[in-house]
């Protein structure tokens, strides 16, 4: 009986959509809202790290980049748990990828659309049962009138459910792919073996084709996920009880209760946002270290973590 890996792994993404371009193109052409006659048809890898002008300003590493041949950009980022800075971090990436389309003294004519697509095991809009959002840069009094050049595409895979979306099939089967191929699966869908791509994507989740130590990294993506969703609940206790002392003081001003309520939502904020960042770098520094005692050099930690040279280095010397 096979044995399954996650695709939402890090590193199972990556060898899934990274390296197989048949696959990213049907991913791509399934979730992306283009027209019919714009669809994809060949893709060029581009380098996932965009490194800044500025050499003081950090690299960017996405998971997958691309390029089409009508010169459009494609951006996949995969997400398990949610925080503001992913959304900023896709934009971030999508418009420093359209700026450097051009050199200097070239007709603005040139630039072609760059597109962003993220993931997530994770719900952020708590608002509506939606599951697919579509940004673009619209005129509000006319939505029809569209500014182009970027496009976001954010989809929350918790909420997704497949009789919701049935007029787009693909679309479905590649977001019950994500959802249920899992490390606790036997048997996969005869409906998604039986189309070609994702049959293919299935067989590349199975365990026996990685190496003893792509299973290591694997299993040390979930550590640092498992930190994440630690701190995060950590962090929500913290800034609840250090909102209600802030929000007792800011009582005394404002009146008792509005105050505890202030106080609560800043002292989350705070909490929450402290304790992302010191289990992000703690389990980040066991990775590398890790990494290391597994024989990597220092260029394969960064192409698995997306550190700079220095930041590993450092890391290697404490």
């Amino acid at each position: 009986m096979a044995r399954y890996l996650d695709p939402k792994n890090d590193l199972t993404f990556k060898r899934i959509f990274g390296e197989n371009p048949d696959l990213l193109i049907s991913f791509l052409n399934a979730l992306m809202p283009l027209a019919p006659g714009q669809l994809i048809e060949s893709v060029e890898y581009l380098s996932p790290e965009q490194v800044p002008d500025n050499p003081a300003k950090k690299n960017s590493i996405v998971d997958v980049r691309c390029k089409d041949s009508f010169g459009r950009q494609f951006i996949v980022e995969m997400q398990m748990c949610w925080n503001d800075s992913f959304s900023n971090r896709l934009v971030f990436n999508a418009a420093k990828a359209y700026v450097r389309q051009l050199n200097i003294g070239e007709d603005y004519d040139l630039l072609q659309p760059v597109y962003g697509l993220g993931i997530t095991n994770d719900v952020f809009d708590h608002k509506t049962p939606e599951f697919y959002h579509h940004y673009q840069t619209i005129n509000r009094k006319n939505t029809d009138e569209v500014i182009k050049g970027l496009e976001f595409v954010l989809v929350e895979l918790p909420k997704f459910k497949p009789e919701r979306w049935v007029e787009r099939k693909m679309a479905v089967l590649w977001l019950r792919f994500l959802k249920e191929v899992t490390e606790k699966a036997r048997s996969i869908s005869e409906a998604l073996t039986s189309d070609e791509n994702i049959g293919k994507a299935v067989d590349l989740c199975e365990v026996g084709a990685y190496t003893p130590e792509e299973l290591e990294l694997y299993e040390k993506y979930w550590d640092i996920v498992s930190t994440e969703k630690a701190m995060i609940s950590s962090s929500l206790k913290k800034g609840r009880a250090e909102g209600l002392a802030e929000g007792e003081v800011i009582g005394l001003q404002k009146g008792r209760e509005k105050g505890k309520a202030e106080g609560r939502a800043e002292g989350e904020a705070i909490g929450l946002q402290k304790g992302r960042e010191e289990g992000k770098a703690e389990a980040m520094r066991e990775m590398v270290l890790n990494a290391r005692r597994g024989g990597h050099s220092v260029a394969q930690i960064q192409t698995i973590t997306g550190l700079r040279k220095e930041e590993i280095e450092e890391i290697l010397r404490q």
